[in-house]
């Protein structure tokens, strides 16, 4: 069932990458961000039910929370338009979670793979922090190129693989995910001026003001 999440939460990445690219509003991408985040709440819930007291399962459920926690929260301010400096300084609490997951992940899980991607995790949620906490909205596009690639690379492909079997822990797994995911974050600078939307073109004087006659007309 962590492997559908994972399948689900690399959607609302890649959108809401393309979001922060501005090809689409933030009230177009709501409604996933809303389905997504209730998923990884039901989720873990229902994983640490099953768990029956198993320290290692509820710990590893538990850290879903982080990710159903931050899409509902995107999913409100996106409908009321609330400020986003709150979910960027609980963005910090993630990426400090998600180094303390890799931890209990490498020390007493083992899983060497899953190490590499909560680290990838904490760096994608530190970029989430500098954005809204910091205020850096020139950084918006960038954020949005390794939000979309994580959806990709340390999400909905993990999950894919998990689902078909193809999963299995390794050293070689953990480097090629170590070396895709440290490589996008040089690489979405360059690839943000490329791939963000381009600004609309200057309307002719007089048009609006033509617009707004024919709309009543």
């Amino acid at each position: 069932m962590a492997a559908v999440g994972l399948v689900y939460v690399g959607a609302v990445l890649f959108v809401n990458g393309i979001m922060l690219l501005g090809h689409v509003t933030p009230r177009a991408v709501a409604p996933l961000n809303f389905f997504v985040g209730a998923l990884q709440v039901l989720t873990p819930t229902y994983l640490i039910v099953l768990a029956a007291g198993d320290p290692a399962a509820i710990a590893l459920a538990a850290g879903l929370y982080f990710f159903g926690f931050t899409y509902l929260w995107v999913g409100v301010n996106s409908v009321t338009g609330w400020p986003n400096d709150g979910l960027g300084w609980f963005s910090l609490t993630v990426t400090v979670a998600g180094i303390v997951f890799a931890i209990y992940s490498w020390t007493v899980v083992g899983d060497r793979a899953f190490t590499v991607l909560w680290l990838l995790w904490a760096l994608l949620w530190l970029a989430f922090f500098v954005l809204m906490a910091l205020r850096r909205d020139d950084l918006g596009p960038v954020v949005g190129v390794l939000a979309a690639s994580y959806g990709v690379i340390t999400t909905g492909g993990p999950g894919l693989l998990l689902l078909g079997g193809w999963w299995e822990d390794s050293g070689t797994l953990a480097a090629v995910l170590a070396v895709l995911g440290l490589l996008m974050v040089p690489l979405s600078f360059p690839l943000s001026r490329v791939l963000r939307a381009s600004p609309a073109p200057p309307q002719p004087a007089g048009t609006a003001a033509a617009d707004e006659r024919n709309s009543h007309a």
